[in-house]
């Protein structure tokens, strides 16, 4: 905006205006929609579960559809593959998305169901894939949100990059191999007992005979580079380089939250908090770049009414996704193999669907 002819109170305000159009370029779609759904989730996640550990909440048992389980461990598991559903707005439901990568879109989902049912070992391999890639997954997220911020303050996208991508894996999955939820993890690995295969069954005794060396090694060395990030980029800004507050924000609470949770799981939540937030997250990201073409698909566009129309269908059919897996998921095993296939589909095409270096995102 240019100032020239202007009196001096009318500088005053376009000055002021142009502050905040500056200001709003540093968030991904604005400040209010970033700090509720992207930046302060792992923190209300972690107050959540403080809040209801130890609570006739967390203790009375409610059933759903033949599964018997506390309400929040029922809510979770609903929420988690709801969200994993949501990966197909954004693939199948946008045209030019999907015109790109028409092979891995159909061939490939296909291809995988197909291995899964002939084979029992590439059933339970892939189910093992899963719990891993998830992990892996979950740090790329909050990757991806670091460098997505730090390109709207005006940095080089290859700058900081290899230090962002250290601190998500080393916050995510560190706490995750050394902490107290470890053996939640490589237990998976008794999967493997269904054929036989002495090898990998032998993997969760190996992790927990050893888990002592890990914790301390991986949780001191986790909490130091946490640090150790949060004072670089304090002396960057201080010399006059540009830094996202939102980026050390969002790394620095999220690996604060992750290290407490699953280092520690103090709570006894740490897998409702860390998946609580994560999935906030998803829906949200999805919901803000992907509505319009969403109404457009729905044939809601001249509808009144049409976007809170396509926000239930949005919502409402991921839900029956996440409602129906818990129901049935683990009793046949067509719609286990479906399940796996979403999984692993959602966590393969956010690889390169999110990729902050495409000009999609």
């Amino acid at each position: 905006m240019t100032t020239a002819g202007l009196s001096h109170s009318d500088t005053r305000v376009a000055a002021e205006v142009d502050r905040q159009a500056a200001r709003k370029k540093t968030y991904i779609v604005g400040a209010v929609y970033d700090w509720a759904f992207f930046l302060l989730p792992p923190t209300l996640a972690l107050l959540i579960g403080a809040g209801m550990s130890g609570t006739w909440f967390t203790k009375e048992q409610f059933t759903l559809f033949g599964t018997t389980e506390p309400l929040p461990y029922l809510f979770i598991g609903a929420f988690i593959h709801a969200h994993l559903f949501a990966v197909f707005f954004r693939s199948h439901g946008n045209p030019e998305i999907f015109r790109q990568f028409r092979i891995r879109f159909i061939v490939v989902p296909i291809a995988l169901f197909i291995g899964m049912m002939s084979s029992l070992w590439v059933l339970v391999s892939v189910s093992v894939l899963a719990t891993f890639w998830d992990v892996y997954h979950s740090g790329l997220q909050t990757f991806g949100f670091a460098r997505i911020y730090d390109g709207r303050v005006g940095n080089d996208p290859q700058t900081g990059r290899r230090l962002d991508w250290w601190l998500n894996h080393l916050m995510y999955a560190g706490p995750i191999v050394a902490g107290a939820t470890m053996i939640d993890h490589f237990n998976d690995f008794g999967e493997f007992a269904t054929v036989r295969s002495v090898f990998f069954t032998s993997v969760p005794i190996f992790m927990m005979e050893n888990q002592r060396y890990f914790t301390w090694a991986i949780l001191a060395a986790g909490a130091l580079f946490l640090v150790f990030y949060v004072v670089m980029n304090v002396l960057h800004h201080r010399a006059g380089r540009r830094v996202s507050f939102q980026k050390v924000f969002l790394l620095a609470s999220t690996g604060a939250v992750s290290i407490y949770s699953w280092g520690f799981n103090t709570f006894g939540e740490a897998f409702f908090i860390m998946n609580f937030f994560h999935a906030l997250q998803y829906f949200a990201l999805v919901w803000a770049m992907e509505k319009k073409t969403m109404r457009k698909r729905f044939r809601l566009d001249g509808f009144r009414g049409g976007l809170a129309v396509t926000f239930a269908l949005f919502i409402g059919l991921s839900a029956t996704y996440g409602i129906l897996v818990g129901a049935i998921q683990a009793s046949v095993r067509w719609f286990y193999a479906l399940t796996l296939v979403v999984s692993i589909m959602h966590f393969w095409y956010d690889g390169f669907i999110w990729s902050v270096r495409r000009k999609a995102v």
